[in-house]
């Protein structure tokens, strides 16, 4: 069979690995968008909503920057573009007499990626399925479920909820490939988070741990190796302002904000020898805008950066979301 530029890169690869040490892949080579769970910008992520509330939020993401190798291999200059859309659902139910809600999202991506090679220019084209994510957060205090007609009497305070965060290994993968869209394990994330409003301003600060089990089959040529990560600790916060006096929000309340993350650890492991130069450290900013226009229906446009970067996490992210929510009936 024919050799094509992008099975020369990995026979290459290969062949240079063979010739220098056996730890040459241990660099940690995360899933292009796996490695963004740690880097969430989530504002108002423990808000409460009444009972039976329900949404469906069509989201299209879109990422470009680096491909960050550490320098563990020839390759130099890597970069990515790609877009990501995702549907995402979401309920709100009655958990022993807080208020509650259980999300799921679906993400599909489609990119291109660019790097030089020993000296050689390549490219290549990935599309498929993302890993599927579920969430459940629970408000401890200051946030009781409630019907509709009490939630219109009720004003937010302070808030402490909890959540936890799943993410399954259905995305694409491939062991014989450097990039794929999935992780091939699974991830979790308890976190706690706190809410504080003073008028039109909430305050959001939240902390969590990201847990991960073992990729059996880690890109390792010729034989896939057993790889696994530290937990990844990460903190987030947003100071965000409701406002409703713009004409076409007609008594409706959109908001904007402020946000900003930073997390560390992470640490990976081929076969049981650690990487130390694979250890995160990083944050993000970034700003966010609702705004809604009809009884159902608002806009969600946000955009962040990187600001300091040790490995991983140097994107732009661009997302523009529309959501449709409803009331459903009480059973």
């Amino acid at each position: 069979m024919k050799r094509g530029p992008i099975t020369d890169i990995f026979g290459r690869l290969h062949l240079f690995c063979r010739r220098t040490a056996p730890w040459c892949f241990l660099c940690g080579l995360l899933t292009v968008v796996a490695s963004s769970w740690a880097q969430d910008l989530a504002p108002r992520a423990y808000v409460v909503t009444p009972l039976h509330s329900n949404a469906v939020v069509l989201t299209w993401s879109y990422y470009n920057g680096g491909v960050n190798f550490n320098g563990t291999i020839p390759i130099t200059g890597a970069t990515g573009t790609y877009n990501v859309p995702i549907v995402t659902l979401y309920h709100s139910f009655n958990f022993f007499g807080r208020s509650a809600n259980i999300t799921g999202s679906l993400p599909y991506a489609v990119g291109n990626f660019r790097g030089d090679l020993l000296g050689t220019h390549h490219s290549l084209y990935r599309s498929g399925l993302l890993d599927l994510s579920a969430r459940l957060s629970v408000n401890l205090i200051g946030g009781p479920a409630m019907q509709p007609k009490e939630f219109m009497q009720w004003k937010q305070n302070k808030i402490l909820g909890a959540s936890l965060k799943i993410v399954a290994p259905t995305g694409q993968y491939d062991p014989t490939k450097l990039i794929n869209w999935g992780s091939n394990r699974w991830a979790f994330k308890p976190e706690l988070g706190y809410s504080q409003r003073w008028g039109d301003l909430i305050l959001d600060g939240y902390g969590g741990v990201w847990f991960y089990t073992t990729n059996t089959q880690y890109y390792h040529p010729p034989q896939p190796l057993p790889q696994t990560e530290a937990p990844i600790g990460s903190f987030e916060g947003h100071l965000s302002y409701d406002f409703h006096r713009f004409g076409w929000l007609k008594g409706k309340r959109g908001w904007a904000s402020l946000d900003g993350n930073f997390w560390f650890g992470g640490v990976t492991s081929v076969s049981g020898i650690k990487n130390l130069a694979s250890k995160q450290t990083g944050s993000r900013i970034g700003a966010t805008i609702s705004l809604p226009y009809s009884r159902h229906q608002s806009i969600k446009v946000a955009y962040s950066d990187g600001t300091y970067i040790r490995f991983g996490g140097n994107y732009q992210n661009l997302q523009v979301a529309w959501q449709y929510s409803w009331l459903g009936r009480p059973k």
